[in-house]
């Protein structure tokens, strides 16, 4: 973090928008995992004197006060530690999600468009900023093809996994007939190169 410090205070840094901006942005996430660190580190050591002086003193209301500083703590520390398991060399980059439809018409149209919908509010949720770059729609219903860019760190490592074939099966809302139709929607994960 010292390094990228200093290489912003160098004169010239700042007349290559590009590189500065993913240096800055680079050392905006490194402090934010070292605050990260720090507060949960402060945290542990908070919960420990807790403990200790419930103990001591014997005091049966600070056993909720106890077991809720605990608990808030096993739930940052997992969360730590999901974020240490997104290390690889592509997951802190952006995600690139391409959706199509497959066979199946309509119906294929709308389960591709369900899960276009389910990953835009994924997306939102977890504070992701989720941009619309490509959208076609279907025939009747849904969408033929569509492409949208989560930014956010960490966007690519949560949704890599999500690459493949997702299959519907339902009752079709579109056959007059109420048959059960089995959709398929393939989804694509890339990282946003720089």
């Amino acid at each position: 973090m010292a390094q990228l410090e200093k290489e912003q205070t160098v004169d010239g840094f700042w007349d290559d928008i590009a590189n500065s901006q993913k240096v800055v942005q680079r050392t905006s996430n490194l402090k934010s995992k070292v605050a990260a660190y720090e507060k949960l580190r402060q945290d542990y050591d908070d919960a420990l004197v807790m403990i200790e002086l419930s103990n001591e003193e014997e005091d049966e209301g600070m056993l909720d006060e106890c077991t809720e500083s605990v608990e808030k703590f096993e739930s940052d520390l997992d969360t730590m530690t999901l974020t240490t398991l997104l290390s690889g060399e592509y997951d802190a980059k952006n995600a690139i999600l391409t959706f199509h439809a497959g066979a199946g018409g309509t119906e294929a149209q709308d389960w591709a468009q369900m899960l276009f919908r389910m990953y835009c509010r994924w997306g939102e949720r977890h504070g992701f900023k989720v941009t619309t770059l490509d959208f076609l729609d279907g025939d009747e219903a849904g969408l033929k093809s569509a492409s949208i860019l989560i930014e956010g760190e960490n966007a690519y490592g949560f949704m890599k996994s999500e690459t493949g074939i997702h299959r519907l099966v339902r009752v079709s809302p579109f056959d007059a007939a109420g048959r059960r139709h089995t959709s398929f929607a393939s989804v694509e994960v890339m990282p946003e190169i720089d």
